[in-house]
Order: structure tokens, then sequence, then C-alpha cells
């Protein structure tokens, strides 16, 4: 029976479909336990010893933008070696993490785009 050209799944196809999903979730969840763990402890420790307010962080755009990018590196960056990825894959996944914000600031920085804006576009560019 032709398929007209398609080329049907084969198990091989489905088992990478599904590792790619399931590595995808794993480091969703290392971002997100990254940015908790991490912002907890600046929120509630290092920005008091600082003598700053969260409030303060959050009208940096910039610091803000690349404070979250470094906790969720940090987070995935341990998960990924524990899962035993070489530094190569850590440094590329790292680069995928900064990028988006370090592309976003020029419009912010023209006027083009708020910080609000710079912080959502940049957490989705680097899904």
């Amino acid at each position: 029976m032709s398929t007209g050209g398609a080329v049907a799944p084969t198990l091989s196809h489905d088992r990478s479909w599904r590792h790619f999903v399931r590595h995808f979730l794993e480091m969703v969840v290392a971002m997100i336990v990254g940015m908790a763990v991490l912002g907890t402890i600046i929120r509630l420790i290092l920005l008091p010893l600082l003598g700053f307010s969260y409030a303060e962080l959050a009208d940096l755009t910039e610091l803000r933008a690349l404070v979250m990018a470094t906790n969720m590196v940090i987070g995935m960056s341990l998960w990924m070696r524990h899962r035993g990825h070489g530094w190569a894959s850590v440094w590329e996944m790292a680069a995928a993490m900064y990028l988006p914000f370090i592309v976003l600031f020029v419009p912010f920085w023209a006027g083009l785009l708020s910080g609000r804006a710079v912080v959502s576009l940049g957490h989705l560019l680097m899904l």
C-alpha cells in the first residue's frame, strides 16, 4: 500500500521522539528547580546581604535576566552532568539560555521592548 511518499514511523523513530520529550521535560524541571532554589537563596540571603531589595533587582532588567539565566543554567548543568552529558553539551545548553536575553537587550536599549517583554520573550526563545 502506498503512503504517498510518507515514511511510516519506525520503532527507532518512536524511541528517539520519546527520548527527546523526556529529556526536554527533565530540562524544564531542572530549569524550574534552579530558578526556585537559587532564586530563593538570592531573595532571602544574597540581596539583603548586599543591601538590595528584590524590587530593586526587578527594575534592573539586564541583571535580572542574567541572574535568572544563571539560576537556570546551574540547575540544568547539574542535571546534565548527573545524566552523563559532556561539557560540550553543557556549554551549548548554557549558550542557549543566555543568548536569547543578550539578543533581546538590543531592542530593549532602543526602547522597542519593555523589561517584562525581554524576560518573557527570553524564556520563550530559550525553549
